[in-house]
């Protein structure tokens, strides 16, 4: 049986909760590898609804759930999540919810850091969540990050802090802050550090053990392909890797762990915040899949960017994350269109290209390049069966197919968990 990694392979709000909620069903263990609380999933189960943005989908059914050390982690929002959720009802306990020992904090002054900065950066703002996401690896990758384990060390704790004031107070000086208030710092993190330290665990250790016992692991990526760090439209991207592989480092599982990695792909368009769009639709059509698809942030209820598919993004988002299959979801949104159109390339000063050229300043200059197809009158939503879609949407899910160069495993058709054709199982390939 094999493991599946589930990613974005756009710009991200492609879906991820409901198809992740659908395979944590079969897993026996769900994990988180990246990112922080800026990335956001929404749940439908049985009628009701539930937001996650830190804690793994699989822990709505009960599944085990891992928060990797890929993961940054503000402990007062993971506290605040789990209440929230528990009073929703769902049982979370650290007999269900690990969390990895090894994990960087996101702490009050990369918040700070994260809004000063983008409050000051004008026409350069990239257009974070000012969660302090950012910020919180750059203090990993500078190695002065307080790290879950310290909270049973906080005793020891006066060398970290020494290398977090040297960068930090500097920084927050530049923009006519104070210092960080070392004393109330600690104190925060004494008071977090009951509520926190029962679920910490070492997760490398039980995820290796789980595969030895031939255990489905279910890796669930956040954010997409389109944000990666190194693979996006840089600088407007995450501050992690969001690429399939990160399953890997971001669990302390091997490589070869990763098995299935199912692509989630909207059937058209759509980013937040800033950045390059070469299909945005700033025009009626636009307004109408936002509207039809509820395009508005889980975590910051901003409003989506909405346009066409972009074939040349997927496909290479599909390169790069060596996607076996992808999930194609919110078709029914394109319900109604007389018209679809696909970009298949683009044109830059002349030249045509069949993948995104690495510079901001192009990427916000490339014309697409569209392909029309007829849509489609009938109602897609709620299909669970290639004989429940239109003969030219299942035209269009073809022509996706070829221009992607990957096929579709599932077709999801409303945000209900059971609306979904099921083409290939990735669990069983």
């Amino acid at each position: 049986m094999a493991n599946v990694t589930v990613i974005g392979a756009q710009w991200g709000d492609e879906g991820k909760g409901k198809i992740v909620d659908w395979l944590a069903s079969r897993a026996d263990v769900v994990v988180r590898f990246q990112g922080g609380h800026n990335a956001g999933h929404t749940l439908v189960v049985d009628g009701t609804t539930y937001k996650l943005s830190l804690l793994p989908s699989g822990i709505v059914r009960g599944t085990l759930s891992v928060i990797g050390n890929g993961i940054v982690l503000d402990p007062w929002h993971f506290r605040d999540e789990v209440a929230k959720l528990a009073g929703q009802g769902v049982n979370i306990s650290p007999d269900n919810l690990h969390v990895a020992e090894t994990a960087p904090l996101i702490l009050p002054f990369h918040r700070d850091l994260d809004g000063l900065r983008e409050d000051a950066s004008g026409a350069g703002k990239i257009g974070t969540t000012r969660r302090g996401i950012g910020p919180a690896y750059e203090d990993k990758v500078g190695r002065r990050s307080i790290r879950v384990c310290d909270l049973a060390h906080l005793d020891d704790l006066e060398p970290q802090l020494d290398r977090i004031c040297a960068h930090h107070d500097a920084l927050r000086a530049g923009f006519g802050h104070p210092p960080i208030d070392r004393a109330a710092i600690v104190a925060e993190l004494r008071a977090i550090a009951e509520f926190l330290l029962p679920y910490a665990k070492p997760v490398w250790v039980g995820l290796n053990e789980a595969r030895k016992q031939g255990k489905r692991i279910l890796f669930e990526g956040a954010q997409g392909v389109l944000l990666d760090i190194d693979h996006g439209t840089y600088p407007f991207v995450t501050s992690s890797n969001t690429i399939a592989g990160t399953a890997s480092g971001g669990s302390g599982l091997g490589p070869s762990a990763v098995g299935f990695v199912l692509g989630i792909v909207k059937a058209y368009t759509t980013r937040v915040g800033s950045g390059p769009f070469p299909t945005e639709l700033e025009d009626e059509t636009g307004q109408r899949l936002g509207e039809r698809g509820h395009e508005f942030g889980t975590v910051t209820g901003r409003k989506r960017r909405c346009g066409w598919f972009d074939a040349v993004l997927v496909r290479q988002s599909a390169a790069v994350s060596g996607i076996t299959g992808i999930a194609l979801t919110k078709l029914d949104v394109l319900d109604g269109f007389d018209t679809l159109k696909i970009c298949t390339g683009y044109k830059l000063d002349g030249k045509i290209y069949d993948y995104l050229p690495p510079h901001a300043s192009d990427q916000a200059r490339v014309e697409p390049i569209y392909e029309e197809m007829p849509g489609w009158s009938e109602s897609t939503a709620g299909a669970r069966s290639w004989a429940d879609l239109p003969a030219q949407a299942i035209k269009y899910i073809r022509r996706v197919e070829e221009l992607i160069q990957c096929p579709v495993a599932l077709v999801s058709t409303s945000p209900e968990r059971e609306d979904t054709i099921l083409v290939r199982d990735p669990f069983e390939d």
